[in-house]
């Protein structure tokens, strides 16, 4: 369950940097700012996993 974890969060993390390009790319703020969003969404739950692998060995 952890790897799936993991795996979720770096493609939230691409996904987020790719609207986030995407909305630069055509000046669309809300886009930009989804995409900033999802990468935060991303880095939470990257640090949640590697919290849990701290505290297991």
């Amino acid at each position: 369950m952890s790897g799936n974890e993991k795996a979720r969060a770096k493609t939230e993390q691409a996904k987020g940097k790719a609207k986030e390009a995407a909305g630069r790319a055509v000046g669309n703020e809300r886009l930009t700012a989804e995409g900033r969003v999802d990468q935060a969404k991303g880095d939470a739950r990257q640090a949640k996993e590697k919290a849990k692998d701290t505290f297991k060995h």
